[in-house]
């Protein structure tokens, strides 16, 4: 089969690799027929070589049409459409019990100290095979995979692999109440969705990014915007004069560890780039490598008393931390990887004919998989107008 694996920093291609087979009994085989490019797939683009083996398969927001199935499994048959979440997760764990698929008990890594393993994302996750291809072995596929109806084109589900869950689960740790203010830090495919989300809960949305496109995405469903270029270093200034000197009820970062605006830790980054891969991984592991430019902001701009939301990927182990103005502030500070099937029930029923939170039109780029490799530099580069790519093989 055809798919998408790494190479090295910023060399993606499109491989034949051998297509995957049944090994478990509660295995299932999907032919993926959409499968999203991710903000955090371009931390293996750019970050994260150190924990990535040449010939990886990459991708975590695919879903398809069910090919085969182990013979324990009785929740699947072949032909059932689903999509598949980017935690691989049992959904019988004491973890998946409380609502934390990503911290699996079944599927932890335990050799890196990581919460469960996940699709497409290096050594830290597990180093499963991910879904940017032409077919996916899925484990626990009585559990696993979400069954959808037929009909709707794959964008009216396709989002619940990640990107859905991953903003609804930003705007409730952010724990704002309808008439209150969350500003959204990055207008990427993440806080995008959580701007539209928060909306939905009626809440006043405020975002930011750089973006011009990006901006105008968010401003035409009613977002009010603010372009950092413009803004530059009276961020603060400005949010405030738009919350009554306040500052918003709650801050969503979804920007992360690549923020513009962080030459100290984008240093941090190049030079970790050119080291020894046994080198890097303990470096990264143990240092202070991400670029906080977004944290910082989050934590400036939040009204004391607010909560800040963590939804961007951070990768470093010692990052220095305001912690005097944190305590000071009285921060409440919530973050983690998205526990997808938490939240699958509160997001279907708004998967309807309606549309209220723009899906089916969320993608701006739809492209055969052969142009993964052009399509990962694009959207690296923020180019074309790219906010979102769903690969369809």
């Amino acid at each position: 089969m055809k798919a998408v694996t790494w190479h090295g920093k910023r060399d993606v291609r499109v491989d034949t690799v051998p297509d995957p087979v049944l090994k478990d009994p509660d295995d299932v085989i999907v032919k993926i027929t959409s499968s999203g490019i991710c903000g955090s797939d371009l931390h293996l683009y750019e970050v994260l070589g150190p924990f990535l083996t040449e010939g990886d398969v990459l991708g975590h927001e695919p879903m398809g049409i069910v090919e085969e199935v182990g013979p324990q499994v009785t929740a699947l048959k072949p032909g059932d459409r689903v999509v598949i979440p980017f935690n691989v997760s049992c959904n019988h764990c004491f973890m998946c019990e409380q609502g934390l698929q990503s911290q699996c008990e079944t599927t932890q890594v335990h050799e890196h100290g990581s919460g469960a393993s996940l699709f497409g994302y290096t050594k830290l996750y597990g180093q499963v095979p991910g879904g940017q291809a032409e077919y996916l072995r899925v484990p626990f596929g009585n559990s696993l995979p979400i069954k959808v109806p037929e009909g709707p084109a794959d964008d009216r589900f396709v989002y619940l692999s990640d990107v859905l869950p991953t903003a609804w689960q930003a705007v409730e740790y952010a724990d704002v109440k309808a008439d209150q203010t969350v500003a959204v830090l990055g207008l990427g495919p993440i806080g995008d969705m959580a701007c539209r989300v928060a909306q939905q809960k009626n809440a006043r949305v405020i975002g930011i990014d750089l973006v011009p496109e990006r901006l105008a995405r968010a401003k035409a469903r009613g977002v009010e915007t603010i372009d950092l270029r413009d803004a530059g270093k009276r961020l603060t200034e400005v949010v405030r004069d738009l919350t009554g000197g306040r500052g918003p009820d709650a801050v969503i970062d979804a920007v992360g560890m690549e923020a513009h605006g962080a030459p100290v830790g984008k240093i941090a980054q190049q030079m970790t780039g050119l080291l020894p891969d046994a080198v890097a991984q303990k470096f990264m592991k143990e240092a202070g490598v991400d670029r906080l430019k977004a944290l910082y902001s989050a934590i400036d701009l939040v009204r004391r008393g607010g909560t800040i939301s963590i939804v961007g990927v951070y990768g470093g182990m010692a990052d220095p931390l305001p912690m005097l103005t944190m305590f000071d502030k009285q921060i409440q500070l919530r973050m983690g990887q998205a526990n997808v099937w938490r939240w699958v029930p509160e997001i279907l029923p708004l998967l309807t004919d309606d549309d209220p939170l723009g899906v089916d039109d969320f993608a701006t780029h739809r492209l055969p998989l052969d142009a993964a490799p052009g399509a990962y530099e694009t959207f690296q580069k923020k180019a074309d107008g790219m906010v979102k790519v769903l690969l369809n093989p």
